[in-house]
């Protein structure tokens, strides 16, 4: 598949076991994770119209921000190897150099050039002041925001919602995403759709800030409902309560989740599922965002 190229719709499967049919909602998850073999999730829908403009502007240059299990670094450096894009990449924490892990191997073997910053530098990343000098320092390359979260991010996103309308031939009541950056939220919201987020770090309440400010300018955003309780300790953190859940969901339904963002959105929305947080005839779509790359075995 040509990278850029409008893909295929993904897969729309439904999900039923004795919990869903006692709460009497049906459940379906968008299989993102299978849009492409490197750039996969939300990560393809995010970054495809950035990439593009980057083209278009005559950039040969992209750098961008992550931490060290960085979904989004690891699609940019897929996506510029296969573009013939240099690409750049800030990395949260001075203590990673020299210990890459499997996600930063992957980055710097497919041509991406790590930077690595103390964690009180990385906090700087918003800054206009610090972007432009970090633009000066690399010779001003187009740059991306953390996780790939801008305007042009929310209208690749938004053709997914509109795509799982028409596979199920009317709107769900609710898309159900995890959230790192809110991007993904926002983009979906953007499309006057309601969504379930849940949040894969500890303290995430900041998120409703961070999604209104990508919609600053969208006249007809749906609803947001953030749940910030299903976070296992924070950003890239887990327990084998976690692990075990990702065991048993694949052995359920033969889907594998990572536990960085999908076990913790599954985790969350199965759990209030239980707990009859929705009315029966309720529709949900999950989001699949993507991420394998990171998986650990359960």
């Amino acid at each position: 598949m040509d990278l850029l190229s409008p893909a295929p719709p993904t897969p729309l499967q439904r999900l039923s076991n004795a919990d869903t049919d006692r709460a009497g909602i049906q459940l379906h998850i968008k299989r993102d994770d299978l849009i492409h073999p490197t750039v996969s999730g939300n990560k393809w829908r995010k970054l495809k119209y950035s990439l593009r403009d980057a083209l278009e502007q005559g950039a040969t240059t992209i750098l961008t921000f992550g931490g060290a299990y960085s979904n989004h670094l690891y699609a940019t450096a897929a996506a510029g190897n296969a573009l013939g894009l240099k690409t750049i990449g800030i990395v949260r924490g001075l203590e990673l150099e020299g210990q890459e892990n499997s996600t930063l191997h992957f980055c710097r073997t497919n041509g991406m050039m790590l930077h690595y910053v103390s964690r009180e530098e990385y906090r700087q990343r918003h800054s206009e002041t610090y972007l432009e000098q970090i633009a000066a320092q690399f010779g001003h390359p187009y740059m991306i925001p953390e996780g790939g979260s801008t305007e042009l991010a929310l209208k690749g996103v938004a053709e997914m919602a509109a795509e799982v309308t028409g596979q199920l031939g009317y709107r769900p009541d609710y898309f159900a995403t995890a959230a790192g950056t809110g991007g993904t939220a926002a983009g979906i919201l953007s499309a006057g759709a309601a969504v379930l987020a849940f949040s894969a770090l500890k303290g995430g309440d900041f998120l409703r800030e961070d999604i209104a400010a990508l919609l600053h300018e969208n006249n007809g955003p749906g609803n947001l409902t953030l749940f910030t309780d299903y976070h296992f300790g924070g950003y890239a953190k887990w327990n084998d309560e976690l692990l075990t859940f990702m065991q048993d969901f694949r052995a359920e339904f033969d889907i594998p989740l990572e536990q960085v963002y999908t076990a913790k959105m599954f985790y969350g929305l199965l759990d209030l599922i239980k707990k009859g947080y929705f009315q029966p005839g309720a529709s949900i779509v999950a989001v699949h965002t993507g991420g394998l790359q990171g998986l650990v075995k359960a």
